[in-house]
């Protein structure tokens, strides 16, 4: 193929790859008729964090790709790995194109787990990277939401908070609590800025909240390990918990997040009721910890 060839067939083939995708499986509100099918230019270019402009010069045959365009557009189409060996080929880039190591399994640690089903009257995560949520017990179940419900690719404490109506309600201080969890992804996100499952996880929240796109584009990073949450939970009214987070060993990046009261206080007699009541729906004894 000469040049002009390549670019008509590198535009040809992102416009029918983008016609191929789901809007909803991309994370993208489903919003009335579209005129054309799959994702729109716009929204190609916003997952894939390049100017609508460059990108319509792109299928037009206008501009010639760079390696780390290639990239990121790999993973906003959601290609496979046949489809990416095409993208680079036909994009003259086949030489670029960077070689990844797939990421292991997220797997909660012996040890994690043993915490966890020891923790009976107080709510406990184990979170993973990018604060996704790998186990949880029954009291975390019974503050939050039934995790063993949600898609485990979708299972994550961040997108609960800005997508789940009945998360977001529970946070007496939503706009607080949301902009912790952002800065702790963005602070995650610079030892691995590429990962395709944060690319996804940032560009879907994007697309779904103003708040998090802006929050996102602040940069600002934390690290911390305790504090403060207020909660209003619609079976036994407000709760004030410490909430403290321990770091695994390794390099896992797993933490065990644990949420407390001061003993005797009302919000400790307000976990206790809530964790009866847990264990009085699901049989006398309380349910083994879960696990993804």
């Amino acid at each position: 193929m000469n040049a002009s060839a390549d670019a008509r067939t590198l535009g040809e083939f992102l416009k029918a790859r983008r016609a191929e995708l789901d809007p909803r499986a991309c994370g993208l509100p489903g919003t009335g008729a579209r005129r054309v099918a799959g994702l729109r230019r716009e929204e190609v270019a916003l997952l894939a964090a390049i100017s609508v402009d460059y990108y319509t010069r792109l299928e037009q045959g206008r501009v010639r790709a760079s390696a780390a365009v290639l990239d990121t557009l790999s993973r906003a189409l959601r290609l496979d790995e046949d489809q990416q060996s095409y993208l680079y080929e036909v994009a003259g880039r086949s030489d670029d194109r960077p070689r990844r190591t797939r990421r292991p399994t997220q797997r909660i640690r012996p040890a994690m787990r043993r915490l966890l089903s020891q923790l009976t009257e107080t709510p406990a995560l184990v979170l993973g990277r990018h604060l996704d949520v790998l186990a949880w017990n029954p009291a975390a179940v019974a503050l939050y939401t039934d995790f063993a419900a949600i898609p485990a690719d979708r299972r994550n404490y961040l997108r609960l908070m800005f997508t789940d109506p009945a998360v977001r309600a529970l946070h007496r201080e939503w706009a607080h609590d949301a902009r912790d969890a952002v800065a702790a992804v963005r602070r995650e996100s610079g030892a691995d800025p590429d990962d395709p499952a944060l690319t996804r996880l940032i560009g879907d929240l994007t697309l779904r909240d103003a708040d998090f796109s802006a929050w996102w584009a602040e940069h600002r990073v934390s690290n911390a390990t305790y504090g403060t949450k207020r909660y209003r939970h619609p079976l036994v009214g407000d709760l004030t918990l410490d909430c403290d987070t321990w770091a695994a060993s390794d390099d896992s990046g797993q933490r065990l997040m644990v949420l407390t009261a001061e003993a005797g206080s009302p919000s400790h007699d307000a976990l206790r009721i809530l964790t009866a009541w847990s264990a009085d729906r699901s049989g006398a004894r309380p349910p083994a910890a879960r696990t993804v």
